[in-house]
């Protein structure tokens, strides 16, 4: 190619497979409002396919070569926004500031689910540098209300003399939210935002360092506007591009795994400019409280909640203009049409058991009404599919939702450890009234996320509802009076369980069949069925959360047990799973009265 003809630059509206450093060096100087860059912290995360464990001297080299090209491609009254770890935030700061950088903020992100440590204080923060290149010139949106925050005169003291627009946020020090629920407040440079975890719905899936869309939200709105340009270098999860497309941005990023940027690509293609950005703006909503008994009823929580509400009421309540047009209930007209401008083809239960079109109906809802609670609206909804007033006002629903089965028969055991743990909690709710109300989901979404980390939110609600389906197969399947029994499976001997317990075949290959857990007395804990031991166990004991949730439910190390049935299809194992469960009912985690009556739990 000739040297003298110019290459066209990198298209905004997608994410680039390419090293960031190649990939700014193709764009135009200063064309670049807004950087927000997320970088590996060296800290030895296992990425697809970057090496996080560099030598300290060839971390810090590397990082100058991308700051400095962030710097060449940012605007002259642009910013550039890093998120860094304890172990480099120093040097990172000094380096961008001889680069050329100036720091306009130190910022502190408190989250919630640090890693825990044993002998240091855990972690649960990192640090957010805001930089400028000219601290006289630079853009920041100081009367954005949602950048302003409500000032002690008017939150505490209801003074007249408070300005109406709020104040900027100031330094200060704070206790947890959880040790002072109602002390604290996001108007503070040490924000807190819940990190996402994998229980939380915005959780893209796919990518395990994921920043909270609400902070990422905060700093897009606060420096830069409408139409104008983002960048992040290290596209990741794609929650600052997607964040940057729901605001109006344009935007632009760069990736060198091309299965992130597939799926982050597929994660853009399902959002709106204009959609709400997924997880509360207000701090106490983000996070489960801990201040509630362990074994609580739903009385007692809802008290708790009631008087959470109230309070915030006494504080706030004066200071709001209320529109009162807002405080009434949806007609079923009005509900009909919220649905109709959401669902995109999709049926009622896509869009109830989908974060995305979930959040979308709830945000078109409110719109209207801000009184009647998300569970009512999700109830009345079913209830107008089951009378068929949605067929009648032409809404149709053609977009089938199109999971894998592979995918479904994977992680079918979380959905159902997460559904029966459900059920004990509360035996009065079916799965639809767990899916019906938000927080029952939320509930079920931390459950099943501890048991099938890699799994996402709406595969996870899927697979509980496709788990329905395929007990009441394996019961009408079960062997008539005329009809031989057929043999019960053989297990083997009780071994240590760990991700390789699985049995393998003389050519070796992993095969499927049967496996119970079991206690350290031998009693059975769970029974499950699987296509693939290996890939099974590996799933079931990803996380540290689950392997602890085991440990404690077997008294020690739990122990497994397998039966090969060779060359049996998923159907056939789930035969041979009701039949077993039918005959030894007492395990502790399985909800054995799905696969034996399903209308016991209806």
């Amino acid at each position: 190619m000739d040297p003298n003809v110019l290459k066209t630059p990198p298209a905004f509206g997608q994410i680039h497979v390419s090293d960031c450093v190649e990939g700014m060096a193709e764009l135009p100087a200063g064309c670049i409002d807004l950087v927000f860059a997320d970088p590996p912290f060296n800290i030895g995360y296992t990425y697809d396919v970057y090496d996080d464990s560099l030598e300290s001297d060839e971390y810090i080299q590397w990082s100058e070569s991308w700051i400095r090209g962030v710097h060449r491609v940012l605007a002259d009254d642009g910013a550039f926004w890093l998120a860094i770890g304890d172990e480099y935030a120093a040097e990172l700061k000094v380096l961008a500031q001889q680069i050329g950088f100036q720091c306009r903020s130190w910022v502190i992100w408190y989250y919630t689910f640090g890693v825990h440590c044993k002998y240091k204080f855990t972690r649960s923060h990192a640090h957010l540098f805001h930089f400028v290149k000219d601290a006289k010139h630079f853009k920041f949106n100081a009367d954005d209300p949602a950048v302003r925050v409500p000032s002690a005169r008017q939150l505490v003291y209801n003074d007249r003399r408070a300005n109406s627009k709020g104040r900027m946020p100031d330094d200060t020090w704070i206790l947890r939210p959880q040790d002072l629920p109602y002390g604290f407040t996001a108007d503070e440079d040490i924000w807190y935002f819940p990190r996402v975890a994998g229980t939380f719905k915005e959780r893209a899936g796919f990518h395990g360092c994921q920043m909270p869309e609400q902070l990422l939200g905060r700093i897009i709105r606060a420096c830069s506007d409408p139409g104008d340009k983002v960048l992040d270098p290290f596209s990741g999860s794609a929650t600052t591009v997607a964040v940057a497309k729901k605001l109006g941005r344009e935007f632009i990023s760069f990736e060198m795994s091309e299965e992130y940027v597939s799926l982050g690509t597929e994660r853009l293609e399902q959002i709106r400019v204009g959609d709400p950005l997924t997880g509360a703006a207000d701090p106490l909503r983000s996070a489960p409280a801990t201040n509630g008994k362990k074994n609580e009823t739903k009385a007692e929580k809802l008290a708790r909640e009631e008087e959470r509400q109230r309070w915030a009421t006494q504080q706030v309540g004066p200071q709001l203009e209320f529109q009162f047009e807002t405080l009434r209930s949806m007609t079923d007209g009005e509900l009909i049409n919220a649905f109709r401008e959401i669902h995109d083809g999709h049926s009622v239960d896509r869009v109830l058991l989908d974060p995305v079109l979930s959040e979308r109906l709830e945000s078109a809802c409110r719109r209207i009404s801000e009184r009647e609670p998300a569970a009512s609206l999700r109830q009345r909804l079913i209830e107008l599919r089951a009378s068929g007033s949605l067929t009648a006002e032409g809404i149709h629903t053609e977009r089938p939702t199109t999971i894998p089965t592979t995918t479904l028969e994977r992680f079918s055991y979380a959905a159902e450890l997460a559904w029966a743990t459900l059920v004990q909690r509360y035996p009065e709710h079916s799965l639809d009234d767990i899916f019906t109300d938000p927080k029952l989901l939320s509930e079920f979404d931390r459950e099943a996320v501890m048991h099938a980390a890699d799994a996402d939110p709406l595969t996870l609600r899927w697979c509980a509802t496709q788990l329905r389906s395929w007990a009441n197969v394996a019961r009408e399947h079960q062997p008539g009076a005329d009809e031989p029994e057929r043999s019960s499976p053989k297990f083997s001997a009780a071994k240590k369980w760990t991700t390789t317990s699985g049995p393998s075949s003389k050519t070796g290959s992993a095969k499927g069949g049967l496996y119970q857990v079991l206690a350290q007395d031998d009693s059975v804990l769970f029974v499950g069925e699987t296509s693939d031991f290996s890939v099974r166990f590996g799933d079931q004991l990803a996380s540290e959360s689950a392997e602890r949730f085991w440990r404690n439910e077997a008294g020690g190390q739990p122990k497994v047990r397998t039966a090969l049935i060779q060359d049996a299809t998923g159907p056939e194992r789930r035969l041979a799973m009701c039949q077993w469960l039918q005959e030894n009912p007492a395990t502790s985690r399985n909800l054995v009265s799905l696969w034996k009556d399903l209308f016991e739990i209806q």
